[in-house]
Order: C-alpha cells, then structure tokens, then sequence
C-alpha cells in the first residue's frame, strides 16, 4: 500500500494531508501563519515562517506515522496562487516579505501601464487582466521601491517564485528552482499560448527571466525531498498546482463546460474550456487549468477576493459577531435581509467589475435592522458575487453549467448553500471531502507517476450531496437587480 503527503500550503495556513491509495485523507495536521497588514490595502507574509510551519507540521505528521511514511511513494504540493516571494540563491532565505494576492500596494503601477496602453496585448498574450491582483505589478512596485533587491534580481543573487517555488527550492536544498503552468499562469509573465515567459513583459514589469523558475507540467517530478529531514529517505515530488486548479481537478471537471467554485478567503469560480486558448474580451480571465504532457487544458475564472473574510472581517474588524456565534443559524433567524446589501468591497470589486477604487458598503440599514440581517446580507453577497461572475463566463465563452461542483470550508454552511443555489439558479453538489485542493494535487501525482489515468480517475465514484435551487426566475431577478442597484452605490 503507497501513500501520498500533500502540502497545501494556502493563504491562511499550511496543511500537510497523508492519503491512502485510494486517494483518501489518513490523516492531516495544520499551523495558521500571520496575515500582516503594515499599510491599509498592504497584505503580507513571512515566507520564513511560513517554510517553518511546512517542516513543522510535516514532522508532526510523519512522527504519527512512522510505518505508513516507509510506504511513502511521493510528496506532491498545491498553493496559494498570485503570492510573489524575492529569496536568495544560495540559502533560500527571503529578502523581503511575501507581496500577498490580496495585496493592493501596486495600484497605482496598474493604472499608469493602462494609461500607457499595455492592457490590451497583457490581456491578449497572458489570459488576465492588468490588476494589482496578479504578480507583475507587484514585481515592478518591489522593483522601484526596493532597488537593492532589483540590483540582486539582475546579478543573479537573487530569485523569484510563487509560493510553490519557493517551497520547492527549499524542499529540496535548492536543487530544483521550478513552477507549474498554473502557477506560472497567474504572474501576467507567461504567454499563456506558448507555455513560456515572454520576454516582452518580463522587460515592462522589470523582471530578468534568468530569476523566474523553469516552467513544467503540473503532473512532473520536482526533484526529491526529506521535507528537511522530517523523512527518513528522499522521496519524490510528483505533482504541483495551484489551489484553485487543483480543486477543479479533484471536481473531476474534466470535461469542457464543467464548473466547480472553491470558497475560502475568497473564491474562484473555474469553468473547464478545454484545450483552445481564445482571450478574454470582457471580464472574464483566463488560466491553465493543468498541463500534462505538453498538452493544455484552459478554463475561464471568476475572481472573488471576498468570501469567508467577509464574515471574518465582521467578527475581527467590526466586532458584530463573536468566536462562538452559530453564522448559519443567525442568519436564518430572519427570513431575508430585511433590504440590507453587504457590499465587501474591502479591497476594490474583482470579476466582473474589476473596480479596485471601489469601497466596502452596508446600504438599505433601517431602525429595524437586526445583527442578523447584516449577517445573511453577507452570506447573499458571496452567492451574488458567484452568480455576476458566472454571467459574466456565459456572456464571455457562451458557456452556462448545468451542475456547479462547490468545495471549501464554507461549504458547510447549509444557509449560505441553499442561497447559492437559489440566487445562481443552478444546482449545487457538494463533495464529501473539504480538502479538495490537496485531493486534485495528490490525484496529479498518482498520474505523473503513472499509477492512474485521467480516464481511470474520472469512472472514479465521489460521494456529494446536491442542492437544487428553490425560487422562481422572476424572484431571482429581482434579487439579482437590488444587487446591481445596490452595487452602483460604492462604484
């Protein structure tokens, strides 16, 4: 019997999940990393910590295991996507603190590169959009105020990766500097046709490609790793991909069409395209969805920054909610929102609207308003979000899926479930394991060691629960039309 260890290593924590040869989760353990926010709209990390946590909760796990880990056949490894980390060649140290997606510091570089016209040929070549959200910009912001580590980048003391690279390097005591297609996808570096940094936009974000890592498929080997000796043999890295892919994957989306949205801090909505790139021309991005064997497969996303934070900011920022407070049934203590929107606009508004001057809003308060209804108003407004951006990849790609495939931690929340399903118009179904990200990745691996295929892996059963929509149309459109109207408010 083999077994798989899979980091997933995401913006709030990093898990290390043990799972059997039937793809199964044996067992897991977790550390939280802290979020930094020096400025408001700055959002950072501590690379170092967060390496730290990956040997610590390795360790921790392996220790449990000491028979299992001899059967270990390979360690493989999905990730926060967007982050950027600046380290050195030699030790793997980092030189700054991890620039996080969220992060809004490069706003101002966006808006001078539009207004000197590049939006256009970054959208064309790269799938997305030129956003303070994507890597690039956050480079050529570390790029003008950091010239010290510029001067590193261009004498080649110094490198750059996405979270997974980073962790690579380190895992396996820099002998391997390598990403992933859907890594590499999300920096507005690639060219998302070809599969490769382009030197055209490397040159605008002041980027040298000599301190970008080898771009490889999603189901290679990454070298071998000990997990800084938390295993008692070297054991191959088979498998790396970003979070949100890797869900759709372990979704079993295979298939052009099929849709699934992963809720977490924020959430990505991915509809599979298939295996022709055509670029976005509304709101729409596009990434790798996964590379195997030189061949691509694209899907359309829909990026919302503002989900389960939502309900976090009002717990630790407003202090409308304490630790202990049951969400799902405050929210359903009322039977609507009593005409309160909550308009999470924490750092701007992403798909369709790609607004980052937008700010936050609770609008249609009254003397009758209740903590509960801003509380469902804040579950409505991830529903709402999901359902624009699912509009938007309809209008985009003429693409509407029959079935939405939904993982994450909220997903538990069978209020805010049944509010996706009815405001979305389309049914949901939920799978049984929460740990998608690191499913999809550890299913990556037992292809790219050839121990499954795509075709074994989709005859595969998953146990979900479906959840069939309960308004009428007309309902739905008029909730979706006091959205928008509300959403004019703060834009």
């Amino acid at each position: 019997m083999s077994f798989t260890l899979a980091i997933d290593q995401s913006t709030s924590a990093t898990k290390v999940l043990l799972f059997d040869h039937n793809v199964r989760v044996a067992d897991s353990e977790a550390l939280p990393h802290e979020q930094h926010y020096p400025q408001p709209g700055w959002v950072e990390h501590d690379a170092d910590e967060i390496w730290r946590n990956t040997c610590a909760v390795v360790r921790t796990l392996v220790d449990r295991h000491r028979s299992r880990v001899r059967d270990l056949a390979h360690v493989c490894l999905t990730n926060q996507r967007e982050t950027i980390v600046i380290f050195d060649r030699e030790t793997g140290t980092p030189l700054a603190p991890a620039i996080v997606w969220q992060c809004r510091r490069s706003d101002a570089v966006c808006e001078e590169l539009r207004g000197a016209g590049h939006a256009d040929i970054i959208r064309d070549r790269t799938g997305l959009r030129l956003d303070s959200y994507f890597s690039g910009p956050k480079l050529l912001w570390l790029s003008r105020e950091r010239t010290e580590i510029a001067a590193r980048l261009r004498n080649g003391t110094a490198l750059i990766g996405t979270m997974d690279a980073y962790l690579l390097y380190r895992l396996t005591g820099g002998k391997v500097f390598a990403t992933d297609s859907t890594n590499a996808s999300r920096t507005l570096l690639m060219d998302i046709s070809r599969r490769v940094w382009d030197p055209a936009l490397c040159e605008l974000f002041r980027v040298p490609i000599a301190a970008l890592p080898e771009i490889r498929d999603s189901f290679a080997t990454y070298g071998e790793t000990t997990c800084a000796g938390a295993l008692p043999s070297l054991v191959p890295i088979v498998g790396v991909m970003g979070d949100s892919q890797a869900s759709l994957f372990a979704q079993q989306c295979f298939a052009s069409g099929q849709a699934k949205a992963t809720l977490g801090t924020g959430t990505s909505l991915l509809v599979n395209l298939g295996g022709a790139y055509r670029a976005p021309t509304q709101g729409a991005v596009v990434a790798l969805a996964w590379s195997h064997d030189g061949q691509p497969t694209y899907a359309a996303e829909g990026i919302i920054s503002y989900s389960a934070a939502t309900l976090s900011w009002l717990r630790d920022q407003l202090g409308l909610l304490h630790k202990d407070d049951n969400i799902e049934a405050l929210g359903a203590s009322v039977p609507d929102s009593g005409g309160v929107h909550l308009i999470p606009a924490f750092a701007g508004l992403s798909a369709p609207h790609w607004r980052p001057d937008a700010r936050g809003a609770i609008v249609g308060l009254s003397a009758h308003t209740r903590k509960a209804h801003v509380v469902r108003a804040a579950l409505e407004s991830i529903a709402f979000q999901i359902s624009d951006a699912l509009q938007m990849i309809a209008a985009e790609y003429g693409v509407t899926p029959q079935v939405l495939r939904v993982d994450g931690g909220p997903t538990q929340n069978g209020l805010l479930m049944q509010l996706l399903a009815d405001l979305t118009g389309v049914p949901l179904e939920i799978g049984a394991s929460p740990e998608s990200s690191a499913l999809g990745v550890a299913m990556a691996a037992r292809i790219g060691s050839g121990e499954a295929t795509m075709e074994s892996l989709a005859a595969a059963p998953r146990d979900r629960r479906r959840i069939e929509p309960q308004i009428s149309a007309a309902e739905r459109e008029r909730r979706r039309i006091d959205w928008q109207t509300a959403l004019q408010r703060v834009m």
